[in-house]
């Protein structure tokens, strides 16, 4: 170590301190990373790996780096690739700096708490979450360093694992975090699902202790107990909510001012959505992985941040507060009525930037100039968006707006209209904010008056007229006379340097200048840094207001939004209620209806969980079976977060899950195949549905032999129909024709079917559901409609021709189907 430069001497220090992060080191106008993790920046960032001098043992150390003012891009990358990095910045002014400059890690960005814009996505929160498990107890939490929301839960251990899996599937963190002692166990559940993907982070267990971890939050939220927020008493809820405050305040480095409460998250307040009813339903996503195409991309007209990131919560986690959501329905219904005045307040909302990711910057200590402007950009539209929404008579329209006119009238004074990014180029603050600042300014800017000045009057008294004034950044002020002119120089001027053809001199005029314009540049600097982190922290101070202003802008946004797709898509007002009923009439799918090049064809749907309980629906494929299950499902979902629906009009007695067995794939990876992920999803099914929920079954069984698949198809429909605690309201959607007869031996069965005509060899499909059974599936048709070569279709054909002549039906006494297939097989092979 002794033979390193003493720059290395530190950045040795810096690094045993963080030795699983990437550190980015500060030297001058660049950020450099040395050794291993030159290496992998090097990779990674695809730039250009050098070295530097050499480490003890003589070899070159690898070296590379990027500029100071382009790190936010490459340290998005980084960040995407899953990597922690370290910012590792100079904290004094070299020109002022004993020797080596003094330098400090100022904030550790990783996948869950990066706040940049580059990192982020705009309509999508960033989450970190921790877990701790003790003996009996799971508890969660999961923050949003961006926005600053904060949820906590705990639960019994015997459905813990469970409940906490079905909470990350909704916030889907980037990264958890989890005791060091627990971490080989915790990862395993954790990763139940494939299609969770997280940096892993492991923490000291101390940091989980309830006691700890109490203390933490009583100190950050300055409060006396944690009774306000439901979590007093729950240590495990609590372990993983402090320990998770603990490591956000260890990488930001700062006091989170913008963490203003924690939530406690009750899954029972909410229609439950597992992964494989959100994927089904492409609910956010299609399962192509694009958004457009999915309900999103329809609900989805909002205008800020705030607003997509709350619709978005909104559609992922429904409600079952029927007060809450006749407010939303409210609010809906009075902006949808007047297409003129959404239209007023949207053009409000576009001028207000994501006031929630700009505070979390302020009160993080890395706003810029422009961030503050953007800031009150956003605050001055407030008074037009208050007075647009003055008349409004629903309740979650009608409040109050904070217009913060202090914040504002702050930031106008202060912050210069046409500021740079960074503080360190000047010219931060605004004139006549501060008349320290404008004198300096003032003196500052006279050197070219006072050097015209000097220099004419100089002339004057030599009578040299060659005589000139200058400034470089070597030797600062000086005067230039040609070598011809040199006898006429006064005896005061001080030679300073000699030239080819001429001689430079200073004096003590001009030195005294020099100093006072030197000085003041200096100053200037000093004091516009010291006026900013000042103004930056009187508006951090008002964080509560300004995220309380944030929070309601994006209410107003997200129901701005329902508004709009209502109306553009002709959707109606539901009705909810408590009941067991689900009515729709003339319901369309929101998606398809928009992707069609045909009119959409509307249906119906009686269904409760008495009298028409499970609803067997048969069909052709390319009928609109599929189509007829999800749309109902998406209906009831857009009911429930407080959205109007596509349909004539529609009754939905609260639903409190739904579940899906529509499609499936094979998981390789954990060496299932399409029958196991149908079969693991069917149990998850029968195993919680409750008499409120709404399930959808499309082809369940098709993934096995035919006899293995129908006995499965026949005993899931019979437990569903005969379990008093499982009766939900069920499509089950078949090419099972004997699943029909179900309606003969349990009450609340009933049979539908899709409508299809053949003429000669084509077949017309209509799309309607009535009630009946299909009389044929029309496979082969379908088979032709696909492209399946003549020939094919025709053995198709003549082979069917000669099954259904023979005996098929499974309740007589004759012969099995077996046999009949066997008899075939003999005669046509």
């Amino acid at each position: 170590m002794d033979s390193l430069t003493p720059m290395m001497r530190q950045y040795h220090q810096i690094k045993k301190e963080h030795p699983d992060v990437l550190l980015l080191f500060r030297l001058g106008d660049f950020y450099e990373m040395f050794f291993e993790d030159a290496v992998v920046g090097s990779r990674e960032l695809g730039i250009t790996l050098t070295s530097r001098n050499t480490d003890r043992a003589g070899k070159p150390i690898p070296m590379c780096g990027v500029p100071h003012h382009a790190v936010n891009g490459y340290l998005a990358r980084l960040i995407k690739k899953g990597f922690r990095v370290a910012i590792c910045d100079q904290v004094e002014d070299p020109r002022q700096a004993k020797g080596i400059v003094r330098r400090e890690v100022t904030r550790i960005v990783t996948p869950g708490t990066a706040i940049e814009d580059a990192v982020l996505d705009s309509r999508e929160n960033n989450y970190i979450a921790a877990v701790l498990e003790l003996e009996k107890l799971i508890g969660a939490a999961f923050l949003d360093v961006s926005t600053g929301e904060f949820w906590a839960c705990e639960m019994p251990q015997e459905a813990g694992r469970d409940q906490v899996l079905q909470a990350l599937m909704f916030f889907r963190p980037r990264e958890v975090v989890v005791p060091e002692g627990d971490r080989a166990k915790v990862d395993r559940w954790l990763h139940v699902d494939p299609s969770l993907t997280f940096l892993l982070t492991a923490e000291a267990d101390w940091v989980f202790n309830a006691d700890y971890a109490q203390r933490l939050l009583l100190e950050h939220f300055k409060i006396a107990t944690l009774e306000g927020f439901g979590i007093d008493g729950q240590q495990a809820g609590t372990g993983a909510a402090g320990a998770l405050l603990n490591y956000v305040k260890q990488t930001q480095k700062s006091d989170l001012g913008h963490i203003l409460s924690l939530r406690l998250f009750d899954n029972s307040a909410y229609l439950k959505l597992d992964e494989a009813t959100i994927k089904n339903l492409e609910l956010v996503k299609t399962n192509d992985g694009n958004r457009d195409g999915s309900l999103l991309s329809v609900l989805d007209c909002t205008k800020t941040g705030m607003g997509a990131r709350l619709l978005r919560s909104w559609l992922l986690r429904p409600i079952l507060d029927l007060d809450e959501i006749g407010k939303r329905l409210d609010a809906v219904e009075e902006l949808q009525v007047s297409a003129a005045r959404m239209d007023r307040i949207g053009k409000v909302l576009r001028e207000i930037h994501d006031v929630e990711r700009l505070l979390s910057r302020v009160t993080l200590q890395t706003a810029n100039g422009r961030d503050l402007l953007a800031l009150k950009d956003s605050l001055r539209a407030l008074p037009e968006l208050q007075a647009q929404l003055a008349n409004c008579s629903s309740q979650l329209l009608n409040q109050p707006i904070d217009l913060l006119e202090t914040v504002v009238e702050l930031l106008d004074r202060s912050i210069d209209p046409d500021c740079p990014i960074t503080i360190s180029d000047g010219g931060v603050i605004r004139t006549g904010f501060d008349r320290e600042l404008d004198d300096l300014r003032g003196i500052a800017g006279s050197g070219k008056s006072y050097i015209a000045s000097l220099e004419s009057q100089e002339r004057q008294r030599t009578g040299i007229s060659s005589l000139k004034v200058k400034y470089n950044k070597v030797f600062g002020y000086f005067i230039e006379v040609t070598k011809a002119h040199l006898n006429a120089v006064p005896p005061h001027y001080t030679r300073k340097q000699t030239l080819v053809g001429a001689e430079r001199f200073i004096t003590p005029e001009l030195k005294e200048y020099e100093d006072k314009v030197l000085g003041a540049e200096e100053r200037i600097l000093e004091l516009e840094k010291e006026l900013f982190l000042r103004v930056r922290a009187q508006v951090a101070a008002e964080a509560p207001r300004v995220q309380a202003v944030a929070q309601q802008v994006g209410r107003v946004d997200a129901l701005l939004s329902l508004a709009e797709a209502a109306r553009r898509g002709r959707f109606v007002r539901p009705t909810l209620d408590l009941s067991a009923e689900l009515i729709i009439r003339g319901g369309r799918h929101p998606v398809v209806e928009l992707q069609a090049s045909d009119p959409f064809v509307p249906n119906d749907l009686s269904c409760n969980n008495t009298t028409d309980q499970l609803l067997i629906l048969t069909g052709p494929n390319m009928g609109g079976k599929s189509t007829y299950l999800r749309q109902n499902a998406l209906i009831v979902i857009m009911a429930q977060m407080g959205s109007f629906i596509p349909a004539e009009e529609a009754r939905v007695g609260l639903v409190d899950r739904v579940f899906t067995r529509v499609g499936a794939s094979d998981n390789l990876a954990r060496g299932r195949s399409t029958f196991m992920v149908e079969m693991i999803e069917t149990a998850n099914i029968l195993n919680t549905a409750t008499p409120r929920s709404l399930i959808l079954l499309d082809e369940v069984g098709r993934g096995t032999a035919t006899f293995d698949g129908l006995s499965l198809a026949w005993s899931i429909a019979e437990y569903l129909v005969t379990q008093p605690d499982r009766r939900a309201r069920t499509l089950f959607a078949t090419h099972y024709q004997e699943l029909t007869r179900l309606d003969r031996l349990y009450p609340g069965v009933k049979n539908y079917c899709v409508t299809v005509r053949r003429s000669g060899h084509q077949i017309i499909f209509f799309h309607k559901v009535m009630a009946g059974v299909a009389n044929k599936s029309y496979g082969i048709d379908v088979a032709r409609l696909a492209g399946v070569p003549s020939p094919v279709i025709e053995r198709a054909r003549e082979i069917l021709s000669r099954l259904e002549k023979k005996d098929m039906d499974l309740s007589g006494s004759r012969r099995s189907t077996g046999e009949v297939l066997e008899e075939l097989q003999k005669k046509l092979f």
